[in-house]
């Protein structure tokens, strides 16, 4: 399992240019980004190199800060890839919640973040079908 970092931010100017200031001033690296917003707060979602020193560092500075488990999907860039590791979430009964790509390609293959309703037995029906899943060491120290 990776590691997620969830900031809440107010839809303010300026907010998304302090997270990643503060990021930046503590020598973190961003791997993968989604903001998804409301007319009010967005909800800024990080992969890392370092998640236990941004949720340190990003907690002083005052940012509501929720860190989740996530699984980072290795798949074949290829026409239906995706579309493979969909269904067989749904032939496990298994939700998706939200996903997100990976910028980049990590081995030759895509990587997809998937926020599930059961990483242990996503992580499992992933391998059974010969989708790999990525270790958090190597997804932070790419």
């Amino acid at each position: 399992m990776v590691k997620q970092i969830s900031v809440f931010l107010e839809n303010k100017e300026g907010r998304l240019a302090e997270v990643t200031k503060t990021l930046a001033d503590s020598g973190i690296n961003i791997r993968a980004m989604s903001i998804a917003d409301t007319t009010d707060f967005g909800i800024l979602r990080l992969i890392v190199n370092d998640p236990e020193l941004a949720n340190k560092v990003l907690n002083e500075a005052e940012f509501t800060v929720i860190v989740k488990e996530v699984l980072a999907v290795g798949i074949s860039d290829e026409p239906g890839a995706l579309s493979k590791v969909l269904s067989i979430f749904q032939k496990a009964d298994i939700a998706i919640e939200y996903m997100y790509a990976f910028a980049g390609k990590v081995g030759g293959k895509a990587l997809v973040i998937f926020k599930v309703s059961d990483n242990e037995k996503a992580t499992e029906v992933l391998k059974q079908n010969g989708i790999s899943v990525m270790e958090a060491e190597e997804l932070y120290n790419l």
